[in-house]
């Protein structure tokens, strides 16, 4: 019997953390790890600037080693990937951020990748990861649908917008695979996808199906 994973969702938002849930259903398998996805209730409402990474980091890192004993790996359901650096300095467990997980994950799909942004404010962090991951030249662009995860619209307003951004990015920008930049949107994957034609990553799926591979070949730190 494999331990579960355990999928953290640093914000507060409950709807967020039942959308990621939804996401994941199709890799819960039989005679497989388990997967509980948890809600960091001491976060903000969305983690969205540089202060709230810093606020969670903290509160995060606790839910971590309280669950270190019973859990396989770890997966933190943010894009911004807020505390994965300190938390793989406290667990021996593997620690997956779905915004590493993602990215890594469309350089297998296309040569090309684009990013669907919530918000135009998000650009300027989201490139320092790019460029610090050494990537930017696989980065056909970034464009946002301009909701915040606290406001986040009606399901067909939400899929109107991906699907006017997605198409910019495949025949604007060039980008043969897309990357979903939050978590929030999870449950939207699979009808950009046949809209667009094109490989779209669901964030908070990438990380869990690397997360589960090591779970069940027991890859954790020496």
């Amino acid at each position: 019997m494999h331990p579960p994973l355990i999928v953290i969702n640093p914000n507060s938002n409950e709807a967020v953390t039942r959308g990621i849930d939804t996401a994941l259903a199709p890799l819960r398998l039989s005679g497989g790890p388990a997967i509980r996805c948890l809600t960091l209730h001491d976060g903000p409402a969305g983690v969205q600037t540089q202060r709230d990474i810093a606020r969670v980091t903290p509160p995060l890192l606790e839910l971590i080693r309280t669950h270190e004993a019973t859990s396989g790996a770890f997966v933190i359901a943010c894009f911004s990937d807020p505390a994965l650096a300190a938390a793989r300095e406290v667990t021996r467990r593997p620690v997956l951020g779905i915004g590493e997980s993602a990215l890594l994950t469309a350089l297998t799909l296309g040569e090309r990748f684009g990013v669907i942004a919530m918000q135009d404010s998000a650009r300027a962090r989201h490139l320092r990861t790019y460029g610090a991951m050494g990537i930017l030249d696989r980065f056909a662009g970034e464009e946002a649908i301009g909701l915040s995860i606290t406001a986040l619209g009606d399901a067909r307003q939400r899929q109107d917008r991906l699907a006017v951004v997605g198409r910019r990015l495949r025949d604007e920008h060039y980008a043969d695979v897309l990357v979903m930049g939050c978590a929030g949107l999870a449950q939207h994957r699979e009808a950009l996808q046949r809209a667009l034609g094109i490989p779209v990553v669901e964030p908070s799926q990438a990380a869990a199906v690397m997360a589960l591979g090591r779970i069940c070949l027991d890859w954790e730190k020496g």
